[in-house]
């Protein structure tokens, strides 16, 4: 099949080389021209602009976007939608917030025209080992582009699934991406513990080689642990400042409106934050409470 790609970064350029590898015509267009000129070494045509993309693509149109959530998705979609039809198909696969997804979905269906919502998993390393792909959206629809979905999965049945309607997708993502912050924040603490035993003088990274291969803890996230600490142990060039691209949260907020103790997720989520308070205003309260009413020295920064 044929497919247009707005939004050529890292994972869109990968998407689209797996794609042409695996047959299909892909049509790609980003607002800088240098991920097109690699776009277009590995075999994709480029357009000028989103018009010029659209002219290009046979009708029935699909068109990929794959720009960051919020308004990159509105900005696009103001431009886009106008110049398509009756039956076209616009596939969001960036992490998208489900809620905005389901008003998305609602829109485009007033013109027709389908929105398929593909959360995507794998990364940097999707290129090589597929991505894993939840996606939602009206049974038409996502048959119509199944042959994109099964080229981009790690295997033609495996890998990838049609969820549920518009909206399903992003919100099974979304879940996704709450365990795994509770599944890295786990790992982070263990690693943390172990580092501290001065005395074992432990091989961290010997010990995430062991687990790899037939431990209850092993995993992709175990992989680059491993190979991450056989680079530099000690993480010193790296600053302790942990980000988060708005899914945990998202999960947490889920967890409370429907009344579902998710604990852990919501406690790596604050770990995240407070690895952000690099003042710790929190911390030096608590010193100087615990000097308040208990006598116990304080650390003066200037000591």
């Amino acid at each position: 099949m044929e497919l247009g790609i707005i939004g050529l970064g890292r994972m869109g350029l990968n998407m689209a080389r797996r794609l042409i590898e695996g047959g299909h015509r892909v049509v790609g267009w980003n607002r800088s021209e240098e991920p097109m000129r690699d776009a277009e070494e590995f075999g994709a045509e480029t357009a000028p602009d989103i018009p010029a993309l659209v002219e290009a693509l046979e009708r029935p149109r699909a068109v990929w976007i794959m720009v960051p959530a919020g308004g990159p998705v509105d900005e696009v979609l103001d431009e886009l939608v106008p110049l398509l039809q009756e039956g076209d198909v616009v596939v969001d696969g960036g992490n998208s917030r489900y809620t905005d997804t389901l008003e998305r979905a609602r829109r485009l269906a007033e013109e027709d025209i389908h929105l398929v919502d593909a959360g995507t998993s794998g990364g940097i390393w999707g290129l090589q080992e597929g991505y894993s792909l939840m996606v939602g959206g009206e049974e038409e629809a996502v048959r119509r582009i199944a042959p994109a979905l099964r080229t981009l999965a790690p295997g033609p049945e495996e890998g990838w699934g049609h969820v549920g309607p518009p909206g399903a997708g992003h919100f099974v993502k979304m879940v996704h991406n709450g365990i795994e912050y509770g599944m890295m924040q786990a790992y982070a603490e263990g690693f943390s513990i172990m580092q501290q035993k001065e005395e074992f003088d432990l091989d961290l990274g010997q010990a995430a080689r062991i687990w790899r291969h037939g431990s209850v803890v092993r995993s992709w996230l175990l992989d680059l642990i491993a190979d991450g600490l056989e680079e530099d142990q000690d993480l010193q060039d790296i600053e302790p400042w942990v980000d988060d691209s708005g899914e945990g949260r998202w999960t947490v907020f889920e967890a409370v409106d429907l009344d579902v103790p998710a604990p852990v997720i919501t406690l790596a989520l604050q770990m995240r934050l407070r690895s952000r308070d690099t003042g710790s205003y929190s911390d030096r309260l608590l010193a100087m409470l615990r000097n308040r009413f208990g006598g116990h020295a304080v650390r003066r920064e200037d000591a």
